[in-house]
């Protein structure tokens, strides 16, 4: 398959400003596992947004997009050496798991299925009760499956404060991307109160959340100091059931099926959500800390002409494409030829059985445009669980 990125990692990613390594001496080469954090990983969802690449039965975070291997296998080795293997979860569809499984190496206990796709909320209700039974002290890092992210080592040593920060002060924190671009793809963070970090990071507590802004108030966030809200999230599994408890009832009414250990149950009463409209966005309890790596979302095809330098006419190819008279276009070839004349501003896609051709500026709909295809170009099932494109 062809590499979304011929730059490397660090030349691709949302380039951060250098403030020089101020680390602290024991975390400037390795962040030391601990036993009471625990790492959960979304990876249900059919990333729609990278159709038709990624479906439902063949979805991005099994993909190599990015290097060798698939992208969640790449999530699960950044962060290695900051929890024990022991303590990662991965949160996904009934399908989904065994290619997981194969995938990443994880045994069945790893594996927290969903019965239902409910949304990130749920999904993160469901794996904070199982490691707060485990640890009722347990800090919770929850990641995406699809990001990228340089260098790692810097990543962990976010985590790791960010850790730290969650079990001292009882926060939900979230892990803040100063943005280089308006980018009207991401959700932003207001900073309000600065809160004091081990080894200095900025952290502070959030104003508002706002939810994916339009071109104009993108640009005001930006020149504002506004930051991206990553998805990353950090807080003790048990100080998030007890907040759900106080702002998410439709979460909270499924909460004793967990209990009795029906999960199907569970799945079936709570309210589908995202973690950030149940919680987030109600908590007075929220904080976030800066992110000191380069990161980037490989959210939908938009990524790839953020990965692949241009040609002097800003076409991005990615695979066997040829372009001629045309400017602005991505062409991706996953398996035979791509070939443009005269186009402009185009998405051309070629995978082994579909071929898209969209205007990029159609980009911002495709979800909604692929609900209207039979299911036979889809590919979709209704059990993916919570992801990048869940609620």
């Amino acid at each position: 398959m062809p590499q979304l990125g011929s730059a490397t990692l660090g030349e691709s990613l949302t380039r951060l400003p250098d403030a020089g390594d101020s680390r602290p001496r024991c975390l400037k080469d390795h962040v030391t596992s601990n036993t009471s954090v625990w790492v959960t990983v979304l990876a249900g969802g059919a990333g729609t947004r990278f159709w038709p690449l990624s479906t439902s039965l063949r979805p991005k975070q099994l993909l190599s997009l990015a290097g060798g291997r698939p992208l969640i296998a790449d999530t699960l080795e950044r962060v290695r050496g900051l929890v024990p293997r022991g303590n990662i979860r991965v949160l996904t569809g009934t399908h989904l798991a065994e290619p997981i499984r194969r995938a990443t190496g994880l045994g069945d206990e790893a594996i927290l299925v969903e019965s239902r796709a409910r949304g990130t909320a749920p999904a993160l209700a469901r794996a904070a009760w199982e490691i707060a039974q485990s640890d009722p002290d347990g800090v919770m890092i929850s990641l995406h499956s699809d990001h990228l992210v340089s260098p790692a080592a810097r990543f962990r040593e976010i985590l790791a404060a960010a850790a730290d920060i969650a079990r001292r002060k009882d926060l939900l924190i979230t892990v803040a991307v100063p943005p280089d671009r308006p980018e009207t793809g991401y959700g932003y963070i207001r900073p309000g109160e600065a809160l004091s970090t081990p080894g200095g990071h900025a952290a502070y507590r959030v104003a508002a959340f706002v939810e994916k802004p339009g071109p104009e108030d993108a640009a005001r966030y930006v020149a504002d100091g506004y930051r991206w809200n990553s998805g990353i999230f950090v807080w003790r599994a048990a100080f998030f059931l007890a907040e759900l408890g106080t702002h998410a009832p439709g979460i909270a009414r499924a909460l004793p099926a967990l209990e009795h250990g029906d999960i199907a149950t569970f799945f079936d009463l709570a309210e589908a959500i995202s973690v950030d409209e149940a919680l987030l966005e109600r908590s007075t309890r929220v904080a976030a800390i800066d992110a000191t790596f380069d990161w980037d979302d490989i959210g939908g095809w938009e990524a790839v002409a953020r990965l692949n330098p241009p040609d002097a006419d800003g076409n991005v190819r990615v695979g066997e494409a040829h372009v001629a008279g045309s400017k602005g276009n991505i062409a991706f070839a996953e398996s035979g030829r791509v070939v443009l004349f005269g186009a402009r501003d185009m998405l051309v896609v070629r995978t082994e059985d579909i071929t898209l051709v969209m205007p990029r500026s159609e980009l911002v709909r495709l979800k909604r445009h692929l609900t209207d295809l039979p299911e036979r170009f889809t590919r979709t099932t209704d059990d993916g669980g919570a992801g990048p494109d869940s609620p």
